[in-house]
């Protein structure tokens, strides 16, 4: 915390966690298993996108799979039994222009040696009616994650670009019929990925329509859809929905802090570590391909592994020394080689 004379009283972690979900509970569970002080901010809505996933089937160790949100109680309960401190708020500001590196909250600041961020990143949603209230209900991100649960079904997939291709493909394996659903004439998907959809004798395409409504009580049973150009509508009837139309990494507070893609995920320089060295990334903030718990929960061990080896190449660092952007790259840093530290 800032004290009203400006100066700051909270101790100097040796790392801070941003966000949780599996990619920030298993980096603080690898850092905080190595006797560093470790503080994470969960964020207001902690656990990432798995607290919205009903069953999750495909982490290795639950053979009968488990509830999303469990899942997430666990990886905690765990990172909490190794000493992590946790605070359910979100970071606000940063500012990695100086030794300790500073977190700002509503509340207050923070200061740690080392930063590992693991924000994520969420997916794009149509701002339907009962498109929240019926997610994990039939209403999908993520073909990838739930296609399974969707065995001879009728599935409808929205969006123009390589991923809604993708997804309606993957969901090809498992769905009786999939209906692939754009606003507009075209798509902007490669054309290679447009031919495999064309040839795929289970994808219809509807050009030209909006979906205007999920219905539905327990579970998806239709879509409301829009002509957008004579503005006549009509149901479809499917029982699950997948919107494709892309994710948003949630980098908002390290935009001209951080290097970036142009879309705004995170860049790592040196396997995880970030443009400014000290400052680690982990999960969907810099993953754009896989955005799986299993991949991101790699990611916080390898971003925890690199923290901790960061650490101690540098040794005691003196808490009031500014950084000279020139001067970040002069001490060598260990990140290769060794056996697993678990």
């Amino acid at each position: 915390m800032t004290n009203t004379n400006g100066a700051s009283a909270s101790p100097i972690y040796d790392v801070i966690i941003i966000g949780s979900g599996p990619a920030g509970y298993t980096a603080a569970i690898y850092t905080s298993r190595a006797n560093l002080s470790v503080l994470m901010f969960q964020g207001l809505a902690s656990g990432g996108q798995l607290m919205i996933t009903s069953d999750v089937e495909n982490y290795p160790g639950f053979e009968e799979g488990i509830l999303g949100p469990e899942l997430m109680d666990r990886f905690e309960a765990q990172a909490r039994r190794f000493g992590t401190e946790m605070i359910a708020t979100d970071a606000t500001r940063v500012d990695f222009s100086h030794q300790p590196f500073e977190v700002f909250t509503d509340d207050g600041s923070y200061r740690a040696r080392s930063i590992i961020i693991a924000t994520g990143a969420s997916a794009k949603w149509l701002g339907l009616p009962n498109e929240q209230r019926l997610q994990g209900r039939g209403v999908s991100g993520c073909a990838t994650c739930d296609g399974p649960f969707f065995r001879n079904k009728e599935l409808a997939v929205v969006g123009g670009g390589d991923t809604a291709m993708e997804e309606a493909l993957f969901l090809t394996k498992y769905a009786s019929h999939v209906h692939l659903l754009h606003r507009r004439d075209s798509f902007r998907a490669s054309k290679i990925m447009q031919q495999r959809v064309r040839q795929n004798e289970k994808i219809t395409i509807h050009y030209n329509v909006a979906v205007e409504d999920v219905l539905g009580e327990q579970g998806v049973e239709g879509l409301v859809l829009r002509n957008v150009q004579t503005g006549a509508t009509e149901t479809l009837p499917v029982q699950g929905f997948f919107v494709a139309i892309g994710h948003q990494p949630n980098t908002d507070i390290f935009k001209g802090v951080l290097e970036m893609d142009q879309v705004g995920y995170l860049k790592a320089t040196e396997h995880t570590m970030s443009s400014i060295p000290g400052v680690f990334i982990a999960g969907d903030v810099a993953d754009h391909r896989y955005r799986q718990a299993v991949t991101a929960a790699g990611d916080g061990c390898r971003a925890a592994i690199d923290a901790e080896r960061w650490l101690e190449a540098q040794g005691e660092v003196n808490e009031e020394t500014t950084m000279d952007p020139g001067t970040w790259g002069t001490k060598e840093t260990v990140l290769a080689g060794g056996t697993e530290n678990d």
